[in-house]
């Protein structure tokens, strides 16, 4: 795949003005205020996975309104005081997948949940959360559910259960409240960007090309799906673009990150065809905290893959040295 985005002196320039609509932090303090009532105490199921160096917790909590999410909540075994925790968000159409799919980071000394996405998790890992809300005519996929409407959209459901996600883990007492880092990559890292931004109190966040960035740019220059699934749709409601992009200002992680003073690290593949190089460059270029980036110049969408763990595990390190 040869380069068709910016250059990459303009990419490193690139901050496009993405403005928030003028009720949006009335419109997110209300979603995650109203889910927040309604929540339960989270429950932590042990698990007997065979893994003898981590312990498992199968973990429900509530999510957007109330309703059940789960995950997966892995510690070293050796752990009996409280420690960092970092918590990861799924790509596009997977789920928490299984139990023994574990991470690098409970095996570098540090707890961490695995969070389903409500809806998914039948493209390429397993999941086990419904998503009981529903939407009016949408493409097929997740983008154009509820579009015309923020408070119907499906991203308002996603990201409060992300911001709940933490809520629940900090309650487990071999997490230290304190010490939560969000991350994810595509879908993931685009969520972890949002929940950098609704909650100011976390430690930090590793984005890796993150998705959900741009809106306006990403719909008209991506070639792939799942930005194609609101290319497609606006192709048959062509009256409709001026709601559509509206209801997306509440959710363009480029925007919400301007809310956002926690430290970043980002990753960026400047041949990515699902996530342009320059919507992740509009989300780090407007990010309001201390923020570095990683770029990987011939990659595609898979990005830097055990190279950016690397990249994390290091800054973790010296986080929490």
């Amino acid at each position: 795949m040869p380069y068709y985005d910016l250059a990459e002196d303009d990419l490193r320039a690139y901050a496009p003005d993405i403005a928030l609509p003028p009720d949006a932090v009335e419109f997110w303090t209300r979603t995650i205020g109203t889910s927040r009532a309604l929540a339960r105490p989270a429950q932590f199921e042990p698990l007997n996975t065979g893994m003898r160096l981590l312990d498992t917790y199968d973990v429900t909590f509530s999510g957007y309104g109330g309703s059940p999410v789960r995950a997966w909540l892995h510690v070293p075994a050796t752990s009996h005081t409280p420690l960092p925790v970092v918590v990861r968000y799924q790509g596009y159409g997977g789920g928490r997948g299984l139990p023994i799919d574990t991470d690098v980071w409970p095996l570098s000394g540090y707890a961490c949940l695995i969070v389903d996405t409500r809806g998914q998790g039948s493209a390429w890992s397993p999941g086990d959360t419904s998503d009981p809300d529903g939407s009016g005519p949408a493409h097929p996929g997740f983008m154009t559910r509820g579009i015309l409407d923020p408070e119907q959209y499906y991203y308002r459901r996603v990201f409060t259960d992300a911001v709940l996600a933490v809520d629940a883990v900090r309650a487990h007492p071999l997490v230290r409240a304190d010490q939560v880092v969000v991350t994810g990559a595509s879908q993931g890292g685009g969520i972890s960007l949002a929940v950098a931004a609704l909650l100011p109190d976390i430690a930090g966040v590793m984005a890796d090309v993150p998705f959900l960035c741009d809106f306006r740019r990403a719909v008209r220059i991506a070639p792939t799906d799942p930005y194609g699934e609101i290319t497609r749709y606006l192709s048959v409601h062509r009256h409709k673009s001026r709601t559509v992009f509206s209801t997306l200002s509440y959710f363009d992680c480029a925007g919400l990150v301007t809310w956002a003073r926690v430290p970043a690290l980002f990753s960026v593949a400047l041949m990515d065809q699902t996530c342009p190089p320059s919507t992740v460059y509009a989300a780090y270029n407007r990010y309001g905290g201390h923020k570095e980036i990683v770029e990987y110049p011939f990659n595609d969408h898979e990005g830097g893959q055990g190279f950016q763990r690397e990249v994390q595990l290091h800054w973790l390190n010296e986080m929490w040295a």
